[in-house]
């Protein structure tokens, strides 16, 4: 298959990742959404040769909670900036012994279990059901464990990433409980974060950054915010020598993607064509533009 896309790869920063250093003429600019402010602006810039776009989730200073994030704000602010690929990097609770801090893990399941979010960018008016099956891009994890193994930061391939509400951290029993499914880490904000990557057609990644043993583990039952910030430090300064080795290896224009990650739309659209809504329609236009305009 021949080349058809030049990747701009978006970097989502998780808490302690608040910029990307070494980007060449870096600029933070502000985009505006349909649906409302983006966590804070874009930082704009080139690594070797490549357009980088990073944004910092919570905001600079982090400001905002898991709950209050405008996940599709962010996401379409992705799209309107030509952001082709998306690594998501966040910190997480270890629900597995063999997970310790400081361990990276390359997701390649959700659960989905927050509750107070805007879950998708369609509804009344154009519904559309995209495909979650395989909710991240394979091709983006495969550079990404290479990169792991280079810097040789320890890691684990796949793995299922437990998205709680919060704010607060778990109770026992409900530690227990993701335990027992076979989750593998906890967080907060990687859906509808991924769910949205996807009906917006973009490749998704993510990596998932143990910062404690939630409050399961024997000597780990009271996570406090001090030790959660210590070893989240510390796994900021990986990640950014994770992105720039990453960033490289996916540089090349690169065909459709193989798992169909930037087609997701192609089959998902059920309103008929007549009955869409134009108001709904323009607002979809950054993310469904594609298939709208079909």
């Amino acid at each position: 298959m021949s080349a058809t896309k030049q990747p701009v790869i978006g970097i989502i920063g998780g808490s302690g990742i608040q910029d990307i250093n070494g980007l060449k003429n870096p600029a933070w600019a502000k985009i505006e959404t349909p649906w409302g402010d983006p966590s804070d602006e874009f930082l704009l810039g080139e690594y070797e040769g490549l357009r980088v776009v990073f944004l910092p989730r919570h905001g600079r200073g982090h400001k905002i909670s898991p709950s209050a994030l405008n996940y599709r704000a962010n996401i379409d602010a992705f799209k309107r900036l030509g952001v082709t690929d998306i690594i998501s990097l966040s910190a997480v609770g270890s629900l597995k012994e063999e997970l310790p801090p400081g361990h990276f893990v390359i997701v390649d399941q959700f659960i989905d279990r927050s509750f107070a979010r805007e879950k998708s960018f369609f509804g009344p008016g154009c519904v559309a059901h995209v495909s979650m099956a395989h909710p991240v891009c394979g091709r983006l994890g495969d550079a990404l464990e290479e990169s792991l193994k280079a810097l040789d930061l320890p890691y684990t391939r796949g793995g299922t990433y437990l998205v709680m509400e919060g704010p607060q951290f778990s109770t026992l029993a409900e530690s227990n409980l993701y335990r027992s499914w076979g989750c593998s880490v906890i967080g907060m904000t990687n859906m509808p974060e991924a769910k949205l990557a996807r009906e917006a057609e973009m490749d998704y990644a993510t990596v998932a950054m143990v910062t404690d043993y939630d409050c399961w583990h024997e000597g780990h039952d009271a996570v406090t915010v001090d030790q959660v910030v210590k070893v989240l430090l510390d796994n900021a300064d990986k990640a950014r020598a994770l992105v720039k080795d990453v960033l490289p290896r996916i540089a090349a224009p690169r065909p459709v993607c193989p798992h169909g990650c930037d087609m997701s739309l192609s089959h998902a659209l059920i309103t008929k064509k007549e009955l869409r809504d134009p108001d709904m329609v323009r607002k979809l236009g950054a993310v469904a533009g594609r298939v709208l305009k079909a």
